[in-house]
């Protein structure tokens, strides 16, 4: 499926078991990684599927009611966080286009939780500035690497003291490690990554689950 190219540095064999004993996709689900798949490379942009599962069960264990996320795509982790989302929860999702999002909409559709996602299409930095909405339990960032400390900053005042944040990528293929590679993604990845780690006001834990899923806790 579109994800499994994120999972460097485990065999194709230990990915077929990890697959075999976790949760398997549903229609929707299946439906929604197939489509994505369509779109070719760029479809290396939706998140793991066992990355989905993990974020739908943390929802549901914070009882998580208001959530957040800045970077859509085509829907698919806005579909396992709203599963996870406890009764009346919502949440509002950021993204800048109308074209993935038309998929993320369809697929939402199909699997009942529509009424549960406020999509905001924009600039997310500005999304956030003019956010009256929280303060919110979940929040998760998956979009421009250039932007996420901007993206930190100011949802971390916006969540409640336990709240988490989740934020994609901060492995970035290993190339946070590179001595080479000083593109400007992966300048901001390690500097969003010094960051959090030197940050009194929360708790962190870097996690190996696909290209690298960063966990915050606010203190």
């Amino acid at each position: 499926m579109a994800s499994d190219s994120k999972q460097y540095g485990l065999s194709p064999e230990i990915m077929a078991y990890i697959g075999a004993h976790s949760r398997p996709l549903d229609e929707v689900q299946q439906w929604l990684v197939d489509e994505t798949s369509k779109l070719g490379g760029i479809s290396v942009m939706q998140i793991s599927t066992e990355q989905g599962t993990f974020m739908t069960m943390l929802a549901r264990l914070m009882g998580a009611r208001r959530a957040i996320e800045v970077g859509t795509f085509t829907g698919y982790s806005a579909l396992c966080i709203a599963r996870g989302l406890s009764h009346g929860g919502q949440l509002v999702c950021c993204d800048v286009s109308e074209k993935w999002t038309d998929t993320a909409r369809e697929a939402w559709k199909r699997a009942g939780v529509d009424h549960l996602i406020d999509l905001r299409i924009g600039n997310a930095a500005e999304t956030l500035a003019a956010l009256d909405d929280g303060p919110f339990d979940l929040a998760f960032i998956d979009a421009d690497k250039t932007g996420y400390l901007s993206y930190y900053q100011q949802i971390l005042p916006r969540l409640r003291a336990g709240g988490v944040i989740l934020v994609d990528n901060t492995l970035w293929f290993a190339r946070v490690i590179s001595e080479t590679d000083d593109s400007a993604d992966t300048v901001a990845l390690r500097e969003f990554n010094d960051y959090v780690i030197n940050d009194s006001s929360v708790e962190s834990v870097m996690l190996p689950i696909a290209d690298g899923l960063t966990m915050i806790v606010k203190k």
